[in-house]
């Protein structure tokens, strides 16, 4: 058996997906990359799959696919894996190969053992363009690092300190155990992929390695402010999703304070996006749709509701422009500081 799955989705990727998997090789032979072609039509992104597939039989495996987008992508990967751990890395990002081999060598001694972990978390870098300091997502102070903990050994997460995709290595039962469904033609998927698993997740390491390199600069990347307000429907639409799967008194909860406050305060923080993007493109149909979603989550799960109100971003429920311009002032500094988009 494999010891990793990575899957790599692919949408006209063929000017920089060639550095990823260059990258994602030095795993050897203990890694499968599986390349997902999600309909791409632009260019020969498939070639270059098939090229690497050719060329490296017992590691690459292309799934050429009608688009369906970046969530489809992942579930193809998923259901596809072999591998005993699972993650994602998108085309456009890479990994660092030091860091890669460190990676590979913890969860090898984890595949050794009855009782497995169910996430790896490493750092990752955010490498945008023109910045001449990168700044790297890490978990020092808020997770012991190199033992296995559980959520209760976990200290608070502050804003800015979250858990992404990036940083996530699961082990592939986890997803099927929690059945994850990403929707199809759907950007922000992975704040579902980095959320909706964590109530299946029991057992943690945290290898203080900064391996993932995360791209940020095209004019056309999904993080771009003018995309996500183009695209704030498919931000909303992951915000209800991620609202329904976060429920207070949900059992998988029981036992669980620390994981349920922290999933509380990603929902928040996800909802504070959704609603600044609604905000920020002047649109009144927008504003609507920014009322409902507060509207929704008060109806559907009142006691959530009511702590999001006792937080600073609930002034963002009100059409009143002097704390739309305090939330927006909050969202450019912390874009400032922590480089997001």
């Amino acid at each position: 058996m494999k010891i990793l799955t990575i899957a790599v989705p692919c949408y006209n990727s063929a000017s920089y997906m060639e550095h990823c998997i260059k990258t994602l090789l030095s795993g050897g032979s203990d890694v499968e990359i599986i390349i997902v072609n999600d309909g791409s039509t632009k260019d020969n992104t498939l070639e270059i799959a098939q090229k690497y597939e050719s060329e490296n039989p017992q590691i690459v495996r292309v799934i050429d696919k009608p688009n369906g987008g970046h969530g489809s992508a992942v579930m193809a990967g998923i259901k596809n894996a072999e591998g005993l751990y699972f993650k994602v890395v998108d085309s456009d990002d890479w990994v660092d190969e030091d860091a890669f081999a460190k990676v590979i060598e913890k969860l090898k001694s984890f595949s050794q053992e009855e009782d497995q972990i169910d996430m790896l978390l490493s750092n990752f870098v955010y490498d945008k363009v023109g910045a001449k300091i990168k700044k790297t997502m890490h978990y020092g102070g808020i997770i012991p690092k190199n033992k296995i903990i559980e959520w209760k050994n976990c200290k608070h997460f502050p804003i800015g300190k979250y858990i992404l995709m990036h940083s996530i290595i699961y082990r592939t039962q986890v997803l099927r155990d929690c059945k994850i469904e990403l929707p199809e033609h759907t950007f922000y998927v992975d704040n579902i992929f980095a959320f909706s698993p964590l109530p299946y997740v029991k057992k943690i390491y945290y290898l203080d390695v900064d391996f993932y390199h995360y791209f940020i600069g095209r004019e056309d990347q999904s993080v771009n402010e003018k995309v996500m307000i183009q695209r704030i429907d498919q931000q909303l639409k992951v915000n209800y999703i991620m609202a329904d799967e976060y429920k207070n008194d949900q059992p998988l909860f029981t036992g669980h304070r620390r994981l349920r406050k922290y999933m509380f305060d990603y929902l928040e923080i996800i909802t504070a996006v959704s609603s600044i993007m609604c905000i920020l493109s002047n649109d009144s149909e927008n504003i609507k749709k920014k009322n409902a979603l507060w509207n929704y989550i008060k109806q559907n799960d009142p006691y959530s509701y009511k702590r999001l109100c006792r937080r600073l971003f609930s002034l963002l429920r009100f059409d009143n422009p002097v704390f739309s311009n305090l939330c927006k002032l909050i969202y450019r500094v912390g874009r400032f500081f922590f480089g997001y988009n």
